[in-house]
């Protein structure tokens, strides 16, 4: 088999290759070359099933940094292969969908580049096992879904909802970073397999709590989780194939991952299960309640996928409920939440992922996606219609769909909490079947708005800008392809069952192996219980509901939209700017000699302060070697250039005075034994000095003004300051006072690195990173000069055509 490493490389690969492509060289579209991609993709992942099914995993590791244990590390197993699936999958179906959607007109090479980095993002998360690897891979799934979502970034909206998908979810990034670097000081690990292994002995540390909230919150972020979750409606400006790729089947399920994998981490801290239960149940409650009044057709999905994810991540959060209870047989009971929810997270893919795209139809027919504007087109658009009905259906959880079973799923794990007289849930437990029966209703009623008001009733021919048809064969393929997906996991769920999701579980739940038995056999009737009255109570009232909807819609003027989290967010962000911009104003002056007081300010109060704050300032220089005569005559000379520098009359005399002093280093160097140091600062002085000449050669003649006896004084202190810290800090340092010097950890350069030259090793080896960081400044500083010249050079040759 293929190293599962290939899975990640391809896409980006390609990502890069693509801008090279011209599209007269193409014989074809360029989306059916990329199509390969995850078709091969996703035949590469597939072959792993049965072995996966069986119980074997995959790990490959290619050593990055050794020194912090971060390596890159893939690491597959049936959770990972879940994702997998998924991303290459509905990867397939959206790229051929796109190919029919978008037209020849638009920048389609950029387009698909972005979704080749988001793919491979994407991959990069589910498919890494060390933490800092995960963590790159996740950012990068925020700047691809930047691109994305702003790909039509001529719209304000779309610019608008791409930086509040970044804002958000590039905060909730960094959270999860700091969670994820608590977890390394407590484990000393970065893998999550050994974290996993170890972290019973950790449950009481300090900073398991602070860990497990702040991991939460970046998957709570991503995953778009009350109160997070106001960036997903608006990131429903990008193109429908993002859309129906982003944010129905894989980035949204990015945060739905995460809780997934750490649960063997975190699952036995009872926040843990408050936290993903109840804010994924209120989650899916507020979607639900918000998806109703939407009037336009991707709106109405969007907070209907918040609603399903919610529903997804309390189900997760159900599960962990079986880490408290243990490795007994009555714990196999509650991991069936765990169980319920990677079976919702495939169904959710397809039916969802069939709805976008059905809505991206109506709109590319009809040039509107407005529920008031629509109606009557199931006549018009037949094939349309029914895989509308199959999604809707499904979600709305009825038969014969799949979501009917993972929703009659659902309804047991909530009802089987209930009854557990553990964590205090035998008191509120009963508050989460009422939520969740009640969300569900809400469901219903969306799901019935999107079917009939949009393919029932009245057709509108006035209202539409084209006359409505059925759309292309083409890009129709996938969409159907996913509605029967819908109808086929209903019919054999088993199948699904135990190739895919029992492998999961096992990654889950991995300490409960092979005492359990954690497969679950899915059936389509369990008897007259109480999960069929529920489902029937949701038929019921939820038709009620939507036939009625016109006498009760006023309950959403009871809130108000200045009370909104959309409007919190953007008076935040608004305030953020006008304060960022009068700070900014305040302190960049456009004069130099006020930064550099900023910054001699700050260190002396900074560095001094600390110095001062841990009795830093302590020295003995009897030990000392006794300076000699020769060498008061160096410091003399400096010190006569630098007093001399600040009565200079000219330019050129201020520079051979500053040059004075760097040569006088320089002999210092000498006298010291360090030749390299000496003939590195002639060779820098020598050069500085001609390059000053050279450049002052054509400014304008200097004018010295007259300068305040204010600012006089105020530059004498702060120099005369700065002057005295760095010679304590000099002592201080020397004496060891603070911390041991670090130069004995460089003595040893031939043992830790191979050089004799001790200078040239810590330039090139202990400060690698530092001197690369130096070079690509100066490379990017050498890049804009070159940019200036070449304009101003094209520019005067502009100029003489004209004359």
């Amino acid at each position: 088999m293929l190293s599962i490493n290939i899975t990640i490389v391809i896409p980006l690969l390609i990502a890069l290759f693509l801008p090279y492509l011209s599209k007269k060289k193409l014989p074809f579209h360029i989306g059916w070359f990329v199509l390969a991609v995850p078709i091969i993709l996703f035949i590469i992942i597939s072959s792993y099933i049965p072995s996966v099914a069986s119980g074997e995993t995959y790990l490959y590791t290619i050593e990055w940094i050794p020194t912090y244990g971060i390596h890159f590390t893939t690491y597959l197993d049936g959770l990972s292969m879940i994702f997998g699936l998924l991303i290459t999958g509905i990867g397939s179906l959206v790229i051929l969908y796109s190919i029919y959607y978008l037209s020849s007109k638009e920048s389609l090479h950029t387009f698909y580049v972005y979704l080749l980095l988001f793919m491979t993002a994407m991959l990069g998360v589910v498919f890494s096992e060390n933490l800092f690897v995960l963590y790159v891979f996740w950012e990068l799934t925020s700047i691809s879904s930047f691109l994305l979502i702003a790909f039509w970034y001529h719209r304000k909206g779309s610019r608008n909802g791409a930086q509040k998908a970044l804002l958000i979810t590039v905060s909730g990034g960094f959270s999860m970073l700091t969670g994820f670097i608590m977890l390394y000081s407590m484990t000393a690990s970065a893998s999550i397999r050994e974290i996993i292994a170890s972290i019973d002995q950790y449950i009481g540390h300090p900073l398991f709590v602070p860990a497990l909230i702040l991991i939460l919150i970046g998957a709570f972020t991503k995953s778009a989780q009350f109160p997070f979750h106001i960036w997903l409606p608006d990131a429903m400006e990008a193109p429908t194939p993002v859309s129906a790729y982003l944010h129905s089947a894989t980035m949204v399920k990015a945060g739905i991952y995460l809780v997934a994998r750490f649960t063997p981490v975190f699952g036995g801290e009872a926040l843990w299960f408050w936290l993903v239960s109840c804010v994924g149940l209120i989650t899916m409650f507020w979607g639900s309640f918000r998806a109703i009044r939407q009037t336009d057709l991707k709106a109405l999905l969007a907070f209907s996928t918040v609603s399903q994810l919610g529903l997804i991540m309390s189900l997760l959060g159900l599960g962990s409920i079986a880490y408290h209870l243990g490795v007994e047989e009555e714990s196999v009971l509650f991991t069936l939440a765990t169980f319920a929810a990677l079976f919702h997270l495939i169904n959710h893919s397809t039916f969802k992922g069939a709805l976008f795209m059905i809505v991206g139809i109506v709109d590319h027919q009809l040039g509107t996606r407005d529920i008031r504007r629509l109606g009557g087109l199931m006549s018009f658009m037949p094939i349309s219609f029914t895989v509308a009905i199959a999604g809707s259906f499904s979600m709305a959880g009825l038969p014969p769909f799949n979501g009917f079973l993972s929703k009659e799923m659902f309804f047991t794990s909530v009802l089987n909490i209930n009854q557990l007289d553990l964590l205090s849930l035998d008191t509120w437990g009963i508050l989460f079947p009422i939520i969740a029966w009640v969300g569900s209703i809400l469901t219903f009623v969306y799901c019935m708005i999107f079917v009939f008001k949009t393919f029932a009733g009245n057709y509108q021919e006035n209202k539409l800008e084209h006359e409505a048809h059925e759309a292309p064969i083409g890009m129709l393929i996938s969409p159907v392809i996913l509605a029967v997906l819908v109808i086929g996991i209903f019919l054999f769920p088993n199948i699904v069952g135990k190739y895919i999701i029992t492998p999961a579980m096992l990654s889950v739940f991995p300490t409960f192996t092979p005492t359990l038995d954690l497969g679950q056999t899915i059936s389509y009737w369990h008897g007259w219980k109480l999960e069929i009255w529920m489902t029937i109570g949701v038929i019921a009232f939820g038709t009620f509901l939507y036939i009625f909807f016109q006498k009760w819609k006023g309950v959403y003027s009871l809130f108000s939209p200045k009370w909104s989290f959309n409007t919190l967010y953007d008076n935040l962000l608004e305030k953020s700017e006008a304060r960022s911009f009068h700070l900014t104003k305040f302190y960049m002056t456009g004069y130099l000699r006020d930064y550099l007081v900023y910054i001699f300010l700050f260190l002396i109060v900074v560095t001094g302060g600390i110095f001062l704050y841990t009795d830093a300032f302590l020295f003995d220089m009897s030990g000392d070697a006794p300076v000699r005569g020769y060498e008061w005559i160096i410091v003399l000379v400096m010190l006569i250039a630098g007093v001399s520098i600040l009565f200079a009359k000219s330019r050129v005399t201020a520079i051979l005075l500053n040059s004075v002093l760097g040569y006088m280093v320089a002999v210092l160097f000498v006298v010291f034994r360090a030749p390299d140091l000496a003939l590195t600062q002639l060779v820098v002085e020598t050069i500085s000095t001609v390059l000053f000449l050279l450049c002052y050669h054509f400014l304008p003649e200097w004018k010295k003004g007259k300068t305040e006896r204010k600012t006089k004084f105020t530059n004498m202190v702060i120099s005369i300051s700065v002057g005295s810290l760095f010679i304590l800090i000099a002592l201080a340092v020397n004496s060891e006072s603070l911390f041991e010097t670090i130069s004995r950890y460089f003595e040893g350069a031939y043992e830790l690195a191979g050089g004799k030259n001790i200078v040239n090793v810590i330039l090139g080896d202990f400060r690698a990173f530092d001197t690369m960081l130096e070079v690509v400044v100066l490379f990017i500083a050498g890049i804009g000069v070159y940019s200036l010249i070449k304009r101003r050079t094209i520019k005067g040759e502009e100029n003489l055509e004209d004359q």
